[in-house]
């Protein structure tokens, strides 16, 4: 029977993972990671010698027909990412959608993913929100920006340890600058962190303070 097993991947502590997703790693044919060398300390964590191919943003075209392939020949594919669910801000949806298209079954499992415990805890409103993953780097960030500035739901973005100066200080010149903001970083590992307060004040802190890890920022709404 062919299908496509979507398996999220703890974003930090190994621990994360569930029992599910395990037995689906070690049963499949063949796994698709985003980085083999990243994925390879979790296969190894829990014995898992499943074949493993790359597939990440730099090759996800053109390996989209082979992949299918082995699909449609009775084969059991799961898709990893470095770290969360596959396809949030991370590749995912073209082997999604192509599978969908061939009549391949997909199934997603339940699992880690960055932005849930982030805007839980940051204290902002969490029944309505927009996640809007990386803000475009370059073209298209200042529409974008002035789009959001009228946002009427709690805001939920990625950001880059490189970036995130950058991105506050961008949020600042389009949203009041008392504006309530919550910034996470490493997340589930040993050295978490989250800033709670203003715009203003993350600004000012990650100036005073610079910090690596892939940071979750939740901004208030209008």
């Amino acid at each position: 029977m062919s299908k496509l097993f979507v398996v999220p991947t703890p974003i930090g502590n190994l621990g994360d993972i569930t029992l599910r997703s395990i037995e689906v790693l070690k049963s499949a044919d063949l796994i698709l990671a985003e980085d083999t060398r990243t994925s390879s300390k979790l296969l190894k964590h829990y014995d898992i010698d499943t074949p493993v191919e790359s597939f990440h943003m730099h090759n996800e075209h053109k390996k989209l027909e082979s992949i299918i392939n082995k699909l449609r020949s009775d084969s059991e594919i799961a898709l990893i990412s470095d770290a969360g669910t596959p396809g949030i801000s991370d590749p995912g949806f073209l082997l999604v959608r192509e599978c969908i298209n061939n009549e391949v079954e997909v199934e997603c499992l339940p699992g880690p993913t960055a932005f849930v415990p982030a805007l839980l805890s940051s204290g902002l409103p969490c029944d309505r929100f927009s996640f809007e993953g990386f803000l475009p780097v370059k073209k298209g960030r200042t529409k974008r920006l002035k789009e959001l500035s009228t946002e009427t739901k709690t805001m939920v973005f990625y950001e880059s340890p490189h970036r995130i100066l950058k991105t506050l200080n961008d949020l600042s010149n389009y949203f009041d600058i008392e504006s309530q903001i919550s910034v996470s970083r490493e997340l589930t590992k040993l050295y978490e962190e989250t800033f709670r307060g203003t715009i203003k004040g993350s600004v000012e802190h990650f100036e005073k303070n610079k910090t690596k890890g892939e940071f979750v920022i939740v901004l208030s709404p209008k």
